[in-house]
C-alpha cells in the first residue's frame, strides 16, 4: 500500500481531531473525478473570462474574483482587458491610471500587486508553471494554482473559499476553519492521482468552483443535484449543511476618520493620493484626518483640513464603510474656496464618484443638495 500523503476520514469520522490535527493515517478515499466533469461539461456556467488559455486574461479574473462577487467583476472585467490588454500595456501603465480603472473594486492592495506583478512579467517573461507565478508580487498558492490549472494545464487543485467547502462536506471534516485548511487542500490535491482529472486539469478546477458556487452552496445545499451526492460523507451523517465549522472571528474593530470636501467655484472638489501603504493605498481620496479606533474632536479634526481660512461646515451623517477586519465611520466637512491649491488634483464631483473607491463615494453622498455641490 503507497504512504498516504492526507488526512483521511476514518471510517465514519473526520480524520480530523478538534485541534484539526491527524490522529492517524488512512488513504482517502476520493469520489471518481470524471463523474464530476461530466456534470461540469452539462452545467458549466457561462463566464466571461471562460474559454480562454491566455494566463493573462485567466490571472486578471482571478485577482479580481477575489472577495469580490461575480456579477460585480463580469462587467468591470471586459473593461479592464479593454484598457489593459496584455501584461505589457499593464506593465507601461502608470499607477493612477491603473488605480482609476480599479476604483469601486476594493481590496486596493490587489491592484498595487497585479502592477508590481505586470512589471516583472515584462523584465523577466510569462510564468508557466504553478511555482513561477507562485514567485510574483501578490499571487498566493491559490491563484498560482488556479493560473497554472487553467492556462497551462498543470494537474494542480486550487482551494478558494467553495474548494475548502466541498472538500470539508465530501470528506466530514469537522475541525474548524482555519485550523484545518492546510488538511483540506492536502484532500484536494488527492484528486491528482485520477488520470481523468489529470487529463483536464483546467476544467476540473473549474467544476469545482461551479460545484461550490451552484449545489454546495453555503446555506441549503442541493445536495440531491450532486454528482458525488453518493460518496459524500457529510451528506451521509446529514451534516453537510454545517460544515465547514469556523472557529469564531473576533469583533471587526472600528476606525474613525474626518474628511474634506473643498469646492472651487466651478464645483470641482480637492482630491488627494492617499499613502501607499494602509488601507485605500494609492488610492484618490478626499483629503483627511489619519483613521484611528477613537473618534476626533472638531478641533484637532480640523488641524487637518486642506485649507485654512476658509468656513467649514459639518455636515449631518456619517459614512460607514464595512473592510475586511475594520468598519470605517467617516464624517465630512465642506467648504468653498476662491481657488484651489496649486498643482492640487481636482475632479467634479460626478467625475470623483466614478474615480473613488466605495468608501469615498459614500461620503461624497452627505454632500447632498448643499450650495456649490451641484451634480453630487
Amino acid at each position: 500500500m503507497m504512504a498516504p500523503s492526507s488526512c483521511a476520514p476514518r471510517r465514519g469520522g473526520s480524520g480530523l481531531d478538534s485541534a484539526g490535527a491527524c490522529p492517524f493515517l488512512l488513504p482517502p478515499m476520493h469520489p471518481p473525478a470524471d463523474a464530476l466533469l461530466a456534470w461540469y461539461d452539462r452545467h458549466a456556467r457561462s463566464l466571461p473570462w471562460r474559454g480562454s488559455r491566455d494566463p493573462y486574461r485567466i490571472w486578471v479574473s482571478e485577482v479580481m474574483l477575489q472577495q469580490t462577487t461575480v456579477a460585480a467583476v463580469g462587467p468591470r472585467y471586459a473593461r479592464f482587458l479593454a484598457r489593459f490588454p496584455d501584461a505589457a500595456a499593464l506593465a507601461r501603465a502608470e499607477w493612477a491610471e491603473l488605480a482609476e480603472e480599479w476604483a469601486g473594486l476594493g481590496y486596493y492592495a490587489r491592484a498595487r500587486h497585479l502592477h508590481r506583478a505586470a512589471r516583472a512579467i515584462a523584465a523577466e517573461g510569462m510564468p508557466r508553471n504553478a511555482a513561477g507565478w507562485r514567485a510574483l508580487p501578490g499571487i498566493g498558492p491559490y491563484t498560482a494554482a488556479a493560473i497554472a490549472a487553467i492556462a497551462h494545464g498543470e494537474a494542480v487543485v486550487p482551494v478558494d473559499g467553495n474548494v475548502e467547502r466541498v472538500m470539508a462536506r465530501l470528506f466530514a471534516v469537522e475541525a474548524p476553519l482555519p485550523g484545518a485548511r492546510r488538511a483540506l487542500a492536502e484532500l484536494a490535491s488527492g484528486f491528482a492521482a485520477q488520470p481523468a482529472m489529470r487529463a483536464r486539469p483546467g476544467d476540473f478546477a473549474q467544476a469545482l468552483f461551479d460545484l461550490g458556487a451552484t449545489l454546495c452552496t453555503p446555506r441549503a445545499p442541493a445536495c440531491a443535484l450532486c454528482p458525488w451526492r453518493e460518496d459524500c460523507r457529510g451528506r451521509a451523517k446529514g451534516i453537510a449543511a454545517t460544515l465547514p465549522r469556523r472557529t469564531p472571528k473576533p469583533a471587526r474593530g472600528a476606525l474613525h476618520g474626518v474628511h474634506f470636501a473643498l469646492a472651487a467655484p466651478d464645483g470641482r472638489l480637492l482630491l488627494e493620493r492617499r499613502p501607499e501603504g494602509g488601507l485605500l493605498g494609492g488610492m484618490l481620496g478626499l483629503p483627511g484626518t489619519p483613521w484611528r479606533p477613537t473618534p476626533w474632536e472638531e478641533a484637532e479634526a480640523l488641524a487637518h483640513a486642506p485649507m485654512a481660512g476658509v468656513n467649514w461646515r459639518p455636515l449631518p451623517g456619517t459614512a460607514r464603510h464595512i473592510l475586511t477586519h475594520r468598519e470605517l465611520h467617516l464624517r465630512l466637512y465642506a467648504a468653498t474656496a476662491a481657488r484651489l491649491p496649486p498643482r492640487a488634483e481636482a475632479l467634479a464631483p460626478r467625475e470623483a464618484a466614478r474615480a473613488l473607491p466605495a468608501a469615498m463615494r459614500k461620503l461624497l453622498r452627505l454632500l447632498g443638495p448643499q450650495v456649490g455641490f451641484t451634480g453630487a
